[in-house]
């Protein structure tokens, strides 16, 4: 006896359950509130544990996804599949750099019984419509800023556009808590109110908020619009402000957030593009290299 399933109507093609698993795993993608992005399968479990952290705290759906290049998939410039390619040799085939990444994945969810139900999401081919097709509705998005190829690639695209509020995780291990104590570098600019203001969820949901404002003008005005804009957003948290004295801004705000047990930063990111900070040794490139603690950003 066959006890397979009957397809009852002759005209209507077998359904195959890896589009099943596929359309299920894009439905809960597009609908998170916390996708944690995997490129990079070194980073792969500081940036799980810290989206299940940023979810668990607001109550809110966890998602997670892969993106990579694949020239195979990608409309492009000779030269660029030409250099897509070439990666093959140091990083592996896009399919064996998946394969990497589901693996980190699938060890992560033995952790704890309720990760079973998670799936991963994938998409391969164009990293930039990658990143699109899995980010675009997601309020907070978990992902590597240093790592492979698409690790780099696909936080560009985060953050630059997209515009996304993301959380990229330490240089070191994360140490959990994730909103135990959040520290906010605060300057009176469009970034910054624009980070705060997306962040305003895990920011009301945190144990302990700092403003921190460096070298401020001597009007207090860096002060006074810190506590504006916490009133206006119904957030409590302290203001407080320092000279950076001979140290770098980038210094000095890491410094402070080890004298105050700081769990994660928080910054308007990237006044001057990228590459010019990038050059140029800027806060928000410093804070990358350097800070220990997971840093939320948004351009």
């Amino acid at each position: 006896m066959n006890d397979a399933p009957a397809n009852d109507n002759p005209r209507k093609p077998p359904v195959k359950a890896g589009v099943i698993f596929a359309h299920q795993a894009r439905q809960v993608t597009v609908h998170a509130d916390v996708l944690a992005l995997l490129s990079d399968p070194a980073s792969a479990q500081p940036c799980l544990d810290i989206a299940e952290d940023a979810a668990r705290a607001i109550h809110g759906a966890m998602a997670v996804a892969h993106v990579g290049a694949d020239p195979q998939r990608m409309i492009a410039a000779p030269e660029e599949i030409d250099l897509q390619m070439l990666r093959d040799l140091a990083e592996g085939s896009p399919h064996e750099r998946f394969e990497r990444v589901a693996r980190a994945f699938e060890d992560w969810k033995q952790g704890k019984p309720s990760r079973e139900r998670l799936l991963l999401d994938a998409c391969r081919g164009d990293l930039n419509r990658c990143v699109t097709t899995e980010a675009h509705e997601t309020a907070l998005v978990v992902a590597p800023c240093h790592g492979n190829m698409d690790a780099r690639d696909a936080f560009h695209a985060l953050v630059f556009n997209e515009h996304k509020l993301v959380v990229a995780p330490p240089v070191d291990a994360y140490a959990g808590n994730l909103l135990g104590h959040v520290v906010i570098g605060w300057k009176p600019d469009d970034r910054a109110q624009g980070a705060v203001a997306a962040a305003r969820r895990w920011l009301a949901a945190a144990d302990r908020l700092t403003v921190l404002c460096v070298n401020d003008k001597p009007d207090g005005s860096y002060q006074s619009t810190a506590r504006e804009l916490l009133d206006q957003l119904g957030l409590d948290g302290d203001v407080v402000a320092i000279s950076s004295g001979s140290r770098s801004v980038g210094e000095a705000i890491l410094d402070f957030a080890k004298s105050v047990n700081a769990t994660c930063l928080l910054i308007g990111a990237f006044k001057y593009g990228y590459f010019l900070e990038l050059l140029l040794g800027r806060v928000t490139y410093y804070l990358l290299s350097h800070s220990p603690h997971p840093l939320i950003m948004k351009h």
